[in-house]
Parts: C-alpha cells; sequence; structure tokens
C-alpha cells in the first residue's frame, strides 16, 4: 500500500510529538519512504536523533542548508514528497500557514510542495475552540488542505475535551487514503460483514467463528479508493473503519432488514458477513435451566439475503463469499448460479492461513463467464484490493457496453451450478 511511497513528515513543538515517532516506524514498516523536518521547537519534545534513528534518513531543521549538488533544503523536500504531513500540527504553525508566512524550513516547504497536504492538529481545547483558529483551519480546508479532526480526551496539560492528535492508526489510515487512487469514487458499497447471533434464551445464542476482519477490510479499501460505504455489521471486536457509514446488527433478520433498507442506494453489494442459515424456533423469555435430561432445540431457516437481493438485483453488481470444507469449486458455483452473483470468492477453511479469526485468507474468485482465479496466501488486506479490483473490472466494462443485457452464466458453470445449488 505505502511501499516506495515518499512521505515527508513535519513535527512541530507540541506534546504530541513523541507519537511521530511511532507514526515513522509504522510507515517505514509499511514500505514508505520517510523524511523528516522539525521545527526549532519541536526538538524540544523529541531529539533529532531518535526521528533519524527511525526513518533512516537524515532530519532536517536548518531552513538555509543544502541537502545535496547545492540543493535547497525546501525546494528539494517539496519536490520529493508524495504526501506532506504534519503530525502534530500546533496553533502556532495553522496560523502562520493560513497567513502565508514561511519563516523556517517547514513552512518554506508547505508553501513549495505541490504534494497533497495533511494537517493533524494538537493542542489544548481552549486554544483549539479559540475562534481565530478555528477560522485558520477552516481557511487551510477551504484552500485544499487535508485537515484530520482531533480526538477528545484528556489532554497533557490535565485538562479534558476535543485537541488531542489522533491515535497514530488512524493518521495511518489517513495517510493510505490520500495516497491511494480513487477509482472507485462514483460508487456506494454496501459491505456486511462479521457473524450473526440467534439467541435461543436471554444469555445465550447460537453464532459461528466469524471475526469480521475480511469484510472490514473489503470495507476500508473501498474507502480509501473513494467509494462511499455502507459497512452492516455482527458483533465483532474490531474498531468501525475510519470514514464509514455504520449499522451495527446482532441476528440475521436485523441484518436483512438492514440490507434491505440501504439496498436503493448502493452501487456494489459485497456479502462477506457469515450468517447463520437457522435460528431457535422459540426464544425463551427466561434462562434456561439446566436438567438431568439431554435439551433438543428446534431450529428454523432464516432468511437468504443474498438471494433475494439476487432477485431484485438491476445493474448491481453482487457478491458473495463461499466459505466451504470439501468440494469448494462444486459448491461455490451453485451458490453462484442459485443467487444470481456476478462472482463469488470462495475459501477452504481447512486450510492453513485460511478461514474465521485469521488476518490471512487463501482465495479463488469465479465469476460468472466461467473464469477462475486462485490466489495465493495473503493478507486480507491484500485480499480486499484484488476483490475490489474484480468489481472495477466489471462496472469498467458494463460502462464499456452500455445497454448491454448482463452476461449468462457460462454453459459449464450453469451445469455445475444445477447440480450444486447448495442453499
Amino acid at each position: 500500500m505505502l511501499k516506495d511511497r515518499k512521505i515527508v513528515l513535519g513535527i512541530t513543538g507540541g506534546i504530541a510529538a513523541y507519537k511521530a515517532a511511532e507514526l515513522t516506524r509504522q510507515l517505514v514498516k509499511e514500505g514508505a519512504k520517510v523524511k523528516v523536518i522539525m521545527t526549532r521547537h519541536a526538538a524540544e519534545f523529541i531529539t533529532p536523533l531518535t526521528m533519524q534513528t527511525l526513518s533512516g534518513s537524515p532530519v532536517f531543521l536548518d531552513m538555509f542548508a543544502t541537502i545535496k549538488d547545492f540543493e535547497i533544503a525546501h525546494i528539494a523536500l517539496a519536490d520529493y514528497a508524495d504526501l506532506l504531513v504534519i503530525v502534530p500540527a500546533t496553533a502556532n504553525v495553522i496560523g502562520k500557514i493560513a497567513s502565508g508566512i514561511a519563516d523556517d524550513l517547514l513552512t518554506t516547504t508547505v508553501m513549495a510542495t505541490r504534494a497533497p497536504i495533511l494537517i493533524c492538529p494538537a493542542m489544548n481545547v481552549k486554544m483549539f475552540e479559540n475562534a481565530i483558529a478555528q477560522e485558520n483551519i477552516q481557511k487551510l480546508a477551504e484552500h485544499g488542505f487535508h485537515v484530520l479532526e482531533p480526538a477528545a480526551g484528556e489532554l497533557a496539560c490535565g485538562t479534558s475535551g476535543k485537541g488531542r492528535l489522533p491515535e497514530v492508526p488512524e493518521i495511518q489510515e489517513e495517510i493510505e487514503t490520500l495516497l491511494t487512487e480513487k477509482d472507485l469514487a462514483e460508487e456506494h458499497l454496501l459491505v456486511t460483514a462479521g457473524p450473526t447471533r440467534e439467541p435461543f434464551d436471554p444469555v445465550r445464542f447460537i453464532t459461528n467463528y466469524s471475526s469480521g476482519k475480511m469484510g472490514y477490510a473489503i470495507a476500508t479499501m473501498a474507502r480509501r479508493r473513494g467509494a462511499t460505504v455502507t459497512l452492516i455489521s455482527g458483533p465483532t471486536q474490531l474498531p468501525v473503519p475510519s470514514g464509514v457509514r455504520f449499522l451495527s446488527v446482532s441476528s440475521a433478520r436485523e441484518m436483512r432488514d438492514a440490507v434491505m433498507t440501504t439496498l436503493p442506494e448502493a452501487t456494489v453489494v459485497i456479502k462477506a458477513a457469515a450468517v447463520a442459515d437457522y435460528r431457535p424456533a422459540v426464544r425463551q423469555e427466561q434462562k434456561m435451566k439446566k436438567k438431568d435430561e439431554d435439551l433438543t432445540l428446534k431450529l428454523e431457516r432464516n432468511p437468504d439475503i443474498i438471494q433475494e437481493i439476487g432477485k431484485q438485483k438491476e445493474n448491481r453488481i453482487l457478491v458473495g463469499f463461499a466459505m466451504e470444507s470439501e468440494h469448494l469449486v462444486e459448491h461455490a458455483i451453485g451458490k453462484m448460479v442459485a443467487k444470481n452473483m456476478d462472482f463469488i470468492v470462495a475459501n477452504d477453511v481447512t486450510k492453513q492461513g485460511a478461514g474465521f479469526q485469521g488476518d490471512t485468507n487463501i482465495i479463488t474468485i469465479l465469476d460468472r463467464e466461467g473464469e477462475m482465479e486462485e490466489l495465493p496466501l495473503m493478507d486480507k488486506m491484500a485480499a480486499a484490493g484484488i476483490i475490489l479490483d474484480k468489481v472495477r473490472e466489471i462496472r469498467d466494462t458494463r460502462r464499456n457496453h452500455p445497454g448491454q443485457e448482463q452476461d449468462p452464466f457460462s454453459s459449464a458453470w450453469k451445469t455445475v451450478g444445477e447440480k450444486n445449488k447448495l442453499q
């Protein structure tokens, strides 16, 4: 994602400067090339040696320094950057940039660069709420700067309120988003994720091992690529991806209702949730007590959400998942054909590195035209990117052939599908 991307990181004189060290470490870990500019006051909070060690590159402090062959530092750094990010951005530096003042290496580099600029404010809540500070932030936004909203919470000065520097993962995600091509900018993706819970008394339920990681990865990657994203999720322990519309549900019927309500505005539907096929026929109002004899639960079918979508798909792109323990391809084709999907993502739960809970997956993509792509073990973010590439490919094909009816399933797939119509 960030491999070989060139990032100029500006650090100013605020207590949150220490977080710039961890951000640099994470960016370098992801393969980014980071060059650090520190203001004179920033060096009071964190040493240039620390940042040089973490970035693997000299730290720049002197406005009149040359880099090599008599290159002027602020021009060379401005031309070098794919992105310039200021972490933390104090009220002072925000005010200077908003006023066009360029009196040190960082502000002159800001003035000279044509790269996107991300401002991450961090200051005392009273300073942040000051009318002049707010005007300056608004002015930067109006001039095309990207301003990350500060977090609320306990501040270094002992007070609480809005003004905390966002956590490093949130800043890193914003950097990833700004550096990602917006090839899905016109799409509205509806993504489902996680398990469902089907209660049979107030304290017990039927569920599965789904962590939601695959669906959350798809939602995150789609947002990076410019899509409007609605994520409908069953219960998970995952943080909500930045910038998505999030709807929390519990049972299969709740998920069905949320999906069908949102469906009219979606152009792409990706059903990555592990929805329970059955629910207890009767939910006891009181906790069921243990008895000497065995307990029998009667189960009834839950709604088949993706099949319902398939019947009213219209021109939407519909993507499903098939997690199988045997006959992976045959069962996946059966589901794709029966439920009118554009393509299906299949994985074998018995393979090491695939399936629930983990950060990796091994997927096979099958489409309605008879093409099958078997992919090696990879992390779920990478797999999400490939799935979205397939969405874009189908979208572009339809745009290039407007008015053409949707391709029928290939004859080979249809034959296999008729024999393996699994619900």
